[in-house]
């Protein structure tokens, strides 16, 4: 992998942009990794990181997976990601949304920004009203919003239930256990889809009380967010943030089936594949 900057996640990105504007308390990444296809397209997360490096490790990593992503769906788009660095509070103003508007803007259409982990559609709305680059509006005139998140949940699932038909030669999740990483919007849809087809299921958060609420609602049970990775189960889930899997946690894996949210690298991969 190219990564003269010497960064581990670098791969040959066309643009990579630090943002920051002392007076609204915006700091930010935008990272662009192919315009090859079309404007690079890809979410904006916001979230708070020990450490700054982590958050360029996320856009440098997602931006990439962006771009296979629209390219394996077709798309006429490219590849690009961006966070907002929180800080412990998680403090998020109107002044701060509009002035990451102004840096897609000033981006001229290179990338389109929509929602992420730690976004809203209410969040998108405000980012609109600085730059026209943004997706996951809702729709003017219709009920339809723009949350992403029940998409994503149906796709997961039905990527869930073509794997265990592949690797099990089951047409249902009847009776299976499905170990589930996260309990947020992505998380939720896949268990109450889960456990509407008959699956058990095994539920991790770093968010205790929110494991616990879906817990209840799908009728599941919590784990703790260490032990889930190497639980005995039909199918693990990873739906949460994602770079989760190392050769450490790849060898932990009691799992027949991977099927989640998180784009998995394609080094990971060829190491999965042996």
């Amino acid at each position: 992998m190219n990564t003269p900057w010497g960064f581990e996640d670098f791969d040959a990105h066309e643009d990579l942009h630090f943002v920051w504007n002392e007076a609204s308390g915006l700091k930010a990444i935008i990272a662009i990794h192919s315009t090859h296809l079309g404007p690079a397209a890809g979410g904006c997360r916001f979230w708070h990181y020990a450490d700054a490096a982590e958050g360029l490790k996320d856009a440098l990593r997602l931006s990439r997976g962006m771009s296979y992503k629209n390219a394996m769906a077709g798309l006429p788009l490219g590849g690009g990601k961006a966070v907002i660095i929180a800080d412990e509070k998680r403090t998020k103003t109107p002044a701060m949304l509009h002035d990451f508007g102004k840096a897609v803007d000033n981006l001229c259409g290179r990338y389109v920004t929509a929602e992420d982990v730690g976004m809203s559609v209410a969040d998108m709305i405000e980012i609109r009203r600085q730059t026209k680059f943004v997706a996951g509006l809702p729709v003017e005139g219709s009920a339809v919003g723009g949350d992403p998140g029940p998409h994503t949940s149906l796709g997961v699932f039905l990527g869930i239930k073509a794997a265990v038909r592949r690797a099990l030669g089951k047409d249902s999740l009847q009776g299976l256990h499905i170990a589930l990483q996260g309990a947020g919007s992505v998380a939720t849809g896949v268990a109450m889809h889960a456990a509407a087809e008959g699956a058990t299921l095994s539920i991790a958060d770093v968010d205790a009380a929110k494991a616990q609420k879906l817990a209840d609602a799908a009728g599941g049970k919590v784990v703790g967010a260490d032990e889930i990775l190497g639980l005995e189960a039909d199918v693990l889930s990873p739906c949460a943030l994602g770079a989760i899997f190392d050769e450490r946690s790849i060898a932990e894996l009691k799992v027949p089936i991977v099927a989640g949210g998180p784009t998995i690298s394609l080094p990971l991969l060829r190491t999965v594949r042996g």
